[in-house]
């Protein structure tokens, strides 16, 4: 993430550096949720970067940085899946990572390991909107931020939640 970390320092804008330095863990969740390996992280990370760096003379500094940053992070993580979308389908390694901390933990439970697993492993087959709301919603993110980011209603936020739940009830 060299790149991603020169881009902040030189970007030229104290402003925007000090704001994508402070959430970079959002343009990173998504590129780790979206991406397979880590060049192509590294690479949708650098993506991300770019584009807020394109979109910052247009942000209206009264709103949520946040729900901007996840807007425009999720906006061209789904437009990379679908360029990438001719190669091998989007796989949950990316998210391993997680369950790898969880297995140097002590008390490490192999019940919860398998049950994160297979979570991960539904969030990988969903398309990228679904994908994007699950991640939001693990974040606990209010519904109106959600639907905010994802440009869709609070009703339809409400409502691909509760059929994505349902999906997973009936698939685990």
């Amino acid at each position: 993430m060299h790149a991603f970390a020169a881009m902040t320092s030189n970007a030229g804008h104290d402003d925007f550096g000090a704001l994508l330095q402070r959430h970079s863990g959002i343009v990173f969740k998504v590129a780790n949720s979206y991406a397979r390996d880590p060049e192509d992280r590294a690479d949708l990370a650098q993506d991300i970067a770019a584009q807020l760096w394109r979109a910052w003379p247009k942000f209206d500094p009264s709103r949520s940085p946040t729900t901007w940053m996840y807007r425009i992070a999720l906006n061209v993580a789904i437009s990379h899946v679908r360029e990438r979308s001719l190669r091998r389908r989007h796989d949950a390694g990316s998210l391993d990572e997680g369950v790898h901390e969880l297995a140097d933990a002590d008390g490490f439970d192999h019940e919860r390991e398998q049950q994160l697993r297979l979570l991960q492993a539904f969030i990988a087959r969903q398309p990228p909107l679904d994908r994007a709301l699950l991640l939001l919603y693990l974040e606990e993110r209010p519904q109106r931020e959600i639907a905010e980011i994802l440009g869709i209603s609070e009703s339809n936020v409400s409502t691909k939640i509760g059929r994505l739940k349902q999906r997973l009830r009936d698939e685990l």
